[in-house]
């Protein structure tokens, strides 16, 4: 047993020396060589692949810049394609705004010229509502004057205006008419009667 001990120690003997007398320091040696050429600025990785690549074993796993400089123009061609269906896309979507914007600004006029139509039937309307109380309130005159005495009549007649004098002459008959205007100081009459036959007709 003591023999076969002896034997495994100096068969492992000669592995160590190896390892620790030249695996290790030429380890050692290298990486203080690689480090002290990177500080200095040598590329290092690029000597190493280039030497590699002239392997040929092992230039198969190793990518050269011939190669790297392929895919990076690969790379490179579909950036570029991806920007120009992004601008195409982005050109494509201004245009549509820009009709949507066109759209926008013609329903705006659209609306400002109906807001203006309505505004001006308003008045319209408002106009047409004030003429027909003006126009009740004449006729509603008129009955009082026909129940009036005609000097009476014919005083307050001449104090109005011509217009608002005229529109109550234009309600009361004729028998009215003339038993007022009889009454009144005679140029008044004449004035009021000429210009009453000026009056334009209602059809």
């Amino acid at each position: 047993m003591a023999k076969k001990t002896k034997t495994d120690t100096k068969k492992m003997n000669p592995f160590l020396w190896f390892l620790f007398a030249v695996i290790i320091p030429i380890g050692i040696t290298l990486a203080l060589v690689i480090i002290i050429l990177m500080a200095v600025g040598v590329d290092v990785g690029g000597w190493l692949k280039g030497k590699a690549a002239e392997v040929p074993v092992v230039s198969s796993f190793v990518d050269t810049e011939e190669d790297e400089n392929n895919a990076n123009n690969g790379d490179n061609k579909q950036l570029q394609s991806q920007i120009k269906n992004k601008d195409s896309e982005i050109e494509q979507l201004q245009k549509e705004l820009k009709d949507k914007e066109q759209t926008i600004q013609m329903l705006e006029q659209d609306m400002v010229k109906l807001q203006e139509r309505v505004k001006k039937q308003a008045t319209e309307q408002d106009e047409e509502k004030a003429n027909q109380e003006k126009e009740n309130t004449v006729k509603s005159m008129s009955t009082s004057f026909k129940e009036m005495d005609a000097e009476s009549a014919a005083q307050i007649l001449q104090q109005l205006e011509r217009e608002t004098a005229l529109k109550v002459l234009k309600e009361l008959n004729n028998k009215d008419r003339g038993r007022i205007l009889e009454a009144m100081d005679p140029n008044t009459a004449a004035q009021l009667t000429e210009q009453f036959l000026k009056m334009p007709k209602e059809n």
